[in-house]
């Protein structure tokens, strides 16, 4: 992770944020840039309360260029969907979209600092909304009244997301969709021929059993997985959600947790890693789910952007994959959001908002999401266009008790955290595993 440390010219002339916002940020930061006469979508101060409205003759005056992470199988179909769309919406607008790719958005993360420190930023880019986005505070615009009044989308949207897209400077993103992060994603085929039944495991200790039945049963690889320290530290929260429980979880993020259940948490999933592929270390989160896909793995915890994959590569759910929760966690949601967020300092205002507005809409977010194998935060959208396992998931984000915010996706804690985290499993558990140093580290840090 890549914390700002931002250093513009207090000289630079100030411009004021979107139509009746203040600016944002203290001291040396360039105030941010703003919208101006309008720019709600028709060029005359009207919207279709949807997120949407097209622009007036000769509106356009900038390139819009957004920067995501999209590139592979789990999201280079949707981002194409997205800005299709856009397009199609906008036809007068000038869009260029960038996907720059890299496991998680660390080669985004670090192309985005660059920009906005070097005072280039563009106009709006990918991003995890929550704690993720303490890094960039004092260099983000607020889009409160352009964007989240004109296009209705307070009343629209989960409330978790809402507020997750809000900071002290005001609101700075705008979700595109949400994924569960407490999916146990399995091959079909190799269940059954290793005769393990999903639907009974309720523990961790039950999921011990089926990779050893997978083991003695097939040639598979029972638990596909990649250890890079995201990979790693998104497990450990969800062993310890499935383990322990939503308290104790919440407890440990909030400096609070318990070392003997933290120590309980590495020694399980310590045991979990037992079972892995041999080239886990070099190797991403989508290659080994191309091991599922193929017959080659059996189980893979992960988001649900790897359904992602499964729905573009055209596998159908239920006979070639399927998915329960993590045993333990099911009646939990652990949270992530993708969101779009606006620097301050922009060079397409108009545009941006227009865009931003854009992908709270019904028709992005159906866009979008259908294919990344996330469900769209905007609530009451049609499930006509999504497939059975995200019209599940969409009904089960309203039926959980709990709604955990992901560890590994800047949510629940801010990004130098996690890169300390990350930084203690690197050094401490990335095999050759050491759980009483790697809970030492993580109480530390916390």
């Amino acid at each position: 992770m890549v914390r700002l440390n931002m250093d513009f010219n207090s000289d630079r002339s100030r411009r004021t944020v979107l139509k009746g916002a203040g600016l944002a940020g203290t001291g040396a930061l360039t105030a941010l840039a703003g919208c101006t006469g309008g720019g709600n979508g028709d060029g005359n101060g009207n919207g279709d309360g949807n997120g949407n409205g097209n622009g007036g003759d000769g509106q356009w005056s900038n390139t819009l260029e957004v920067l995501h992470g999209w590139t592979g199988g789990d999201g280079a179909e949707a981002a194409d969907a997205l800005f299709s769309a856009l397009r199609e919406e906008y036809p007068d607008m000038d869009v260029d979209d960038q996907p720059i790719g890299g496991g998680g958005n660390q080669n985004l993360d670090q192309t985005v600092a660059n920009r906005l420190q070097g005072g280039n930023p563009p106009s709006s880019f990918a991003g995890w909304p929550g704690a993720n986005l303490e890094q960039y505070e004092g260099v983000l615009g607020d889009i409160e009244s352009e964007v989240w009044d004109e296009g209705g989308l307070k009343e629209a949207h989960a409330q978790e997301a809402v507020e997750l897209c809000e900071t002290d400077d005001g609101f700075s993103a705008v979700p595109i969709g949400s994924h569960r992060l407490n999916d146990l994603f399995y091959n079909v085929e190799v269940l059954e021929e290793a005769g393990v039944d999903p639907s009974s495991l309720s523990s961790v200790d039950d999921l011990i059993d089926a990779l050893d039945a997978v083991e003695s049963e097939t040639d598979a690889t029972p638990f596909a997985f990649s250890l890079a320290t995201w990979c790693i530290l998104q497990t450990w929260g969800t062993v310890m959600l499935s383990e322990h429980g939503y308290d104790a979880y919440m407890n440990f993020i909030e400096g609070e947790g318990d070392r003997d259940l933290v120590l309980q948490t590495f020694e399980k999933l310590e045991e979990l890693l037992g079972y892995i592929n041999n080239d886990a270390a070099s190797v991403d989160f989508t290659e080994v789910n191309q091991d599922i896909m193929s017959g080659d793995a059996a189980f893979i915890h992960q988001g649900n952007w790897v359904a992602g994959a499964y729905i573009t590569e055209g596998l159908e759910y239920g006979t070639d994959w399927d998915a329960v929760r993590f045993p333990g966690t099911e009646d939990y949601y652990t949270l992530h959001i993708d969101s779009f967020i606006y620097p301050g300092d922009n060079p397409s205002p108009e545009e941006s908002a227009a865009f931003l507005r854009f992908a709270g809409s019904e028709d992005a977010q159906v866009a979008y999401n259908q294919y990344k194998g996330s469900i769209p935060t905007r609530t009451g959208v049609a499930t006509d266009e999504f497939n059975d396992y995200l019209t599940d998931t969409i009904e089960n984000f309203d039926e959980v008790s709990e709604k955990p915010p992901t560890l590994a996706h800047g949510l629940a804690v801010d990004p130098s955290t996690q890169s300390e985290l990350e930084g203690v499993l690197n050094n401490n558990f990335a095999d050759p595993y050491d759980p009483e140093a790697a809970t030492d580290g993580f109480m530390d840090v916390v």
